[in-house]
């Protein structure tokens, strides 16, 4: 959400930010109805005095026997009563617009975002890692799977598309590594481990920012609750409607979930396979910090990922997002894409974003300095520690063998119960 009063102040530059996003200008539309609202709104409020201030002198002019004076007041004051509920619904109704229009915007971009409208004007940063050689043609995960207990056909029978049954090692290889990233996250990177409601309310997802213009990449249930489509929402929102006493520290959690996404505006892509599913487990980070803390925090976040494709030896690159790739809700985005030797490129496998105060104006999240009587909005961050299902995708393809076993990374040994390899 934006303040208007940032939007008063320079409307110029809040249109030049949103075309960087692709928006069309709209600065003006939103200071009319704003400049609506706020005269409604005096007018309301100048009513109210004159009920207030001709009610108290009624009973003035009646005790200094000023009968037709009382008699005009008490006339104004049922004229007033009258006029003011009508004032009140225009106000409702024009606050609730100029919220509608704001809250359908995108985020303002950070001033280091580079321009551009998809995902080729993005820039890398680093790589980390050396790309693995095979003495063979090394395939895809969807080829390599089912012989180990990736089982596609299944899933597709009981749930339909982009649904996956895991048996034996493969559903065991899931496991392992949720738990390892989260043991990784809590022990190493100091995240606090959560357990969050998989089922979220309106004021929920509208407050991280999916309401109301992505309903369509959600599931929503019969009873009006909605899946939630990362553990985000639920994270994010456990400071939502919050006054932080000092907020000293970052506030830290993360989660393993399952995560439910409709997938609507990803037709055709990533039909095959395990990469673009509407369930999967993902670990995620969240962070409740300051306003001048929020670079070291995005550091520490895009660190915190980072390890654990290091820890299992998995090649990497680091992506900054331009304006028009990014999510809505973020300011500033890194994108980690692990390399695939089966597809031969390099696949985003976590998203680490900077939303800045956007989703805390949503939640009315704020904090209290420590001796300031003053509040302020909190920022909030979030990334995947990491999508689970992309890992083991990404351990499929790199540490695969001719024979079509796939050797499991050291540390992720012990999670396997010692077993060093699936085998078909």
């Amino acid at each position: 959400m934006h303040d208007i009063r940032l939007i008063r102040d320079d409307p110029h530059a809040f249109d030049a930010a949103l075309e960087r996003r692709g928006v069309q200008p709209c600065a003006a539309t939103l200071l009319e109805m704003d400049a609506s609202r706020r005269e409604v709104s005096t007018r309301m409020q100048e009513a109210q005095a004159r009920r207030n201030e001709a009610s108290k002198l009624i009973g003035q002019t009646m005790s200094q026997g000023d009968k037709d004076r009382a008699e005009a007041l008490k006339a104004e004051v049922a004229e007033l009563k009258q006029t003011l509920p009508a004032l009140e619904d225009e106000d409702r109704e024009l606050s609730a617009r100029l919220d509608d229009l704001l809250a359908r915007l995108p985020n303002i971009p950070a001033g280091d975002v580079p321009d551009g409208t998809d995902e080729a004007q993005n820039v890398e940063v680093s790589r980390w890692g050396t790309l693995p050689t095979f003495a063979f043609t090394p395939k895809e995960h969807a080829d390599l799977g089912p012989a180990l207990g990736l089982d596609f056909e299944t899933g597709a029978k009981i749930s339909g598309a982009r649904f996956t049954f895991l048996r034996g090692q493969m559903a065991r290889l899931q496991r392992a590594l949720g738990q390892f990233m989260l043991d990784r996250q809590t022990g190493t990177n100091g995240y606090t481990e959560c357990a969050t409601p998989l089922l979220v309310r309106d004021e929920a997802v509208f407050g991280t920012g999916q309401l109301p213009k992505f309903a369509d990449d959600l599931f929503r249930t019969t009873d009006g609750r909605w899946l939630i489509p990362t553990a985000e929402v639920s994270l994010t929102n456990a400071v939502r409607e919050q006054i932080l006493p000092d907020l000293s520290r970052p506030v830290r959690m993360c989660a393993l979930t399952p995560c439910f996404r409709s997938e609507a505006g990803a037709a055709g892509k990533d039909t095959r396979g395990y990469i673009r599913q509407h369930q999967f487990e993902k670990v995620e980070l969240v962070s409740v910090c300051r306003p001048d803390e929020w670079q070291a925090e995005h550091d520490h976040m895009v660190r915190s990922a980072e390890s654990v494709l290091e820890a299992l030896g998995l090649p990497y690159r680091k992506m900054l997002l331009c304006a028009g790739d990014m999510g809505a809700t973020a300011k500033k985005t890194y994108d980690l894409e692990v390399w695939l030797p089966g597809q031969g490129a390099y696949r985003e496998i976590s998203s680490i974003s900077w939303c800045g105060d956007y989703q805390a104006r949503r939640m009315n999240a704020r904090f209290r300095p420590d001796g300031d009587k003053q509040t302020a909005f909190v920022h909030t961050l979030n990334g995947s520690g990491l999508a689970v299902g992309r890992t083991l995708v990404a351990i499929l393809e790199n540490f695969q063998n001719e024979d079509g076993s796939v050797n499991i990374p050291d540390l992720l040994q012990p999670y396997m119960g010692g077993i060093d390899r699936l085998t078909p």
